[in-house]
């Protein structure tokens, strides 16, 4: 699906519009002459992310929280598609923000179907691959049960998406919404933040700025990345398709951690040294999605080399000078 693309849907609501993946469905989607309320409380997400679309027509920004009583007062409709993409999704936020990110996942999420079920709307929940836990197989699949730890450090994220996870399938089957769930895996691109605590943002910011690449443990564990616009678009044809199943999103190709951060060392042209720090707790080692459903069931794969996506990722990061440097001065544009 390009940008030209029609899509079956008048009037769509993106809640977590202004965050780096919400954006990236906002703009797709008016480009595709879609109507689409943003929906965003601005503690993760940013408004200069949506500020280029604030005087296309179709497009609104609605500065609220998805978890607060009155919400669905704020976005009145009427939706023919609900995209839930609001939260905490970042390693760093997720561990400064824990409690908000289980709100996300719960009262975010009920609050947004609420909003589907109220306009006979289309669905569709942003799960992760946190979801599976740690893997009993390997690449993950649909069907995976993986080892779950809730008291880990780092577990609130994971915790939410399974909860969100559960509330779609109950609400699906109890009141018949025409709700699905969707696993986006390891996502790149232009308007990730430089300190969310990724892998690629640390990367680009650090070989930019001439300072060392900072490598988890031996670097051997690895990753399947994915560029943004393949991922939106997978997401787009998940939404379109109606399809109640669960659907991962994501590469099948594995580059090593140590590999990826030598990459990003070539193509930003930087003379960084690798340096190998101490790996967090319950860091997984392997992460690679089995993303055969979505390519039998939509006709999906990626279509962008890595190659090519850290070069535009690398860009976008070269022309805004404040990106690599992590500050508490990051307002949002003011409208």
């Amino acid at each position: 699906m390009t940008g030209d693309t029609p899509f079956p849907w008048r009037r769509a609501l993106v809640t977590g519009g202004a965050g780096f993946l919400g954006s990236h469905l906002c703009e797709r989607l008016l480009d595709s002459g879609v109507q689409v309320d943003c929906a965003d409380n601005l503690v993760c997400g940013r408004r200069r992310n949506v500020c280029h679309l604030e005087d296309r027509p179709g497009f609104r920004f609605v500065e609220c929280d998805v978890c607060a009583a009155d919400c669905a007062a704020q976005l009145p409709g009427p939706y023919d598609l609900v995209l839930h993409f609001a939260g905490p999704a970042s390693p760093a936020d997720c561990l400064r923000m824990p409690l908000e990110s289980l709100d996300a996942g719960s009262l975010g999420t009920r609050n947004a179907l609420g909003i589907a079920e109220r306009d006979g709307a289309r669905f569709l929940l942003a799960s992760a691959c946190a979801a599976y836990g740690g893997p009993q197989a390997h690449p993950r699949h649909e069907g995976s049960r993986g080892h779950v730890n809730p008291v880990r450090p780092r577990s609130v994220y994971d915790e939410s998406k399974r909860f969100g996870e559960a509330l779609v399938t109950a609400h699906a089957g109890t009141r018949g919404t025409d709700a699905g769930i969707v696993r986006p895996s390891h996502t790149y691109g232009p308007r990730m933040r430089a300190h969310d605590g990724s892998a690629v943002p640390t990367f680009i910011a650090q070989a930019l700025a001439g300072e060392p690449v900072t490598v988890t443990g031996d670097g051997s564990r690895t990753r399947s990345l994915c560029y943004v616009d393949d991922t939106v678009d997978g997401i787009l044809r998940v939404a379109a398709s109606r399809s109640a199943r669960l659907v991962t999103i994501g590469g099948s190709a594995e580059i090593t951690v140590a590999d990826l951060a030598r990459l990003v060392v070539a193509l930003t042209g930087s003379r960084s040294p690798i340096a190998f720090v101490d790996r967090p707790v319950d860091d997984p080692g392997r992460r690679r999605p089995h993303a055969t459903l979505a390519r039998e069931l939509l006709g999906w794969s990626p279509q962008i080399p890595w190659e090519e996506g850290l070069k535009q990722t690398i860009a976008y990061f070269s022309a805004r000078p404040w990106a690599p440097v992590p500050t508490e001065e990051d307002p949002a544009p003011q409208s």
